[in-house]
């Protein structure tokens, strides 16, 4: 199976969750690049007069309310990933809304529950959903930096067209995501977060979940990258802490090079696993970055410490999967998790002011999501993820991700 990889660039009109991969403005809105996006919306019109393209909806007697519809082009699927599906969006809008959670399911492929959305940026990195944009003959589902053909299986060999069933599975079960979500805002100064501390502002920390070796693996924001204004610290910090190897998923090493200060930099006198991936945690590109980082890590001594630009969203995935396999708790995997976006959000005014529960239950739904929906493709069930045995099932996970028993403890000796 050969996909290509478009890694950056979303669709859909600017929203305050927009952002390119882990990128917030401070003002809560920066726009993403359309022009991948733009260019696969223009590449492909379904045929409405071909005799195998037809749609239906339906109310069974249990009352859900019900679509059946066609995959019936390659050229998406296949260039880009995204699965588009011959339904009308305003037709469909008709029968769901946005903020509603539908089961998406393919016969013989697979069945995923997503969010209803308008906007890619409607949801974070790596999160599966249907978009559904009104005035289009068609509806998408796709994976945010992610493609849904390779992560559904729907290979070269698949006979179209492919028949798909949506059902509504939670009326309503995103809306709160999207109204909470969308006041999430951050800031690069340090003037704006004068309750934190020096390791808070840079979002550096000690991973400290059961069965993780005290001072043995750190995560934090991009000890290079001086975007965010914080990297200087996260340097400084990772030298007190004597970190002897570091995992970069965000950049090559070409690139890291030409930060200004880099040759200054601790970080340069280290070892480090440059990895340049996208936040798709289902698809091939993360999943073969992540076996290469987590060798880099049994080959070199620690401390460790993993990181991107900002800390959260692909360090965020891979910190939580370290978490669960050393035997961390759901209740660790979701509050570290969630202490990135206390580390980041909500300024308001110029000032932070905490998050709410309402926003920490939904930021912690998050992590839950990502790592069901990417341990499942490879097999491994934790939908009761508050019961899940988390270091038996990653386990599972990272042998089918390509990783040796051997391997796997070797890894573990290193971090406990």
């Amino acid at each position: 199976m050969f996909f290509f990889l478009v890694a950056c660039g979303d669709a859909g009109s600017s929203s305050p969750l927009d952002f390119p991969e882990e990128d917030i403005s401070s003002s809560s809105v920066l726009e993403e690049s359309s022009s991948s996006r733009a260019v696969s919306s223009s590449s492909w019109t379904l045929s409405s007069d071909d005799s195998r393209v037809t749609s239906s909806s339906s109310l069974d007697s249990s009352g859900i309310v019900s679509v059946t519809a066609f995959v019936t082009d390659t050229f998406e699927v296949f260039a880009f990933g995204d699965i588009r599906i011959d339904f009308v969006a305003d037709s469909f809008l008709t029968r769901f809304s946005y903020g509603d959670v539908v089961s998406v399911m393919v016969p013989g492929f697979d069945t995923l529950d997503v969010p209803v959305v308008e906007n890619y940026g409607n949801v974070f990195p790596g999160e599966f959903f249907l978009y559904v944009s009104s005035g289009l003959n068609y509806i998408t589902l796709a994976a945010r930096y992610g493609q849904m053909a390779e992560i559904v299986g729907l290979g070269r060999e698949v006979e179209f067209p492919v028949e798909v069933v949506i059902q509504m599975k939670e009326k309503g079960g995103y809306v709160d995501h999207l109204e909470y979500l969308r006041n999430l805002v951050m800031a690069y100064s340090a003037e704006s977060y004068p309750d934190l501390s020096v390791e808070q502002y840079a979002n550096f920390r000690m991973v400290r979940t059961t069965g993780m070796g005290e001072g043995v693996l750190y995560r934090s924001s991009s000890p290079v990258d001086p975007s965010l204004g914080r990297n200087l610290i996260a340097d400084s910090l990772s030298g007190a802490a004597g970190v002897k190897t570091f995992v970069d998923f965000a950049e090559s090493g070409e690139y890291a090079e030409l930060y200004s200060g880099f040759a200054e930099s601790y970080y340069a006198t280290q070892n480090v696993v440059y990895l340049n991936v996208p936040p798709g945690f289902a698809n091939s590109p993360f999943k073969e970055g992540l076996v290469k980082g987590l060798r880099f890590m049994i080959e070199h001594d620690g401390p460790y410490l993993v990181h991107c630009t900002y800390g959260m969203d692909r360090t965020g995935y891979s910190i939580a999967v370290l978490e669960a396999l050393m035997g961390a708790t759901a209740e660790e995997i979701k509050a570290d998790y969630v202490t990135t976006h206390k580390n980041y959000f909500n300024v308001t005014d110029g000032r932070q002011v905490p998050l709410t529960q309402k926003q920490v239950e939904l930021i912690q739904a998050v992590i839950v999501r990502l790592m069901r929906n990417a341990y499942k493709v490879e097999g491994v069930d934790i939908s009761d993820f508050e019961n899940a045995d988390f270091a038996a099932a990653t386990e599972r996970y990272l042998l089918s991700l390509g990783l040796k028993k051997d391997e796997i403890d070797a890894l573990k000796a290193r971090l406990k």
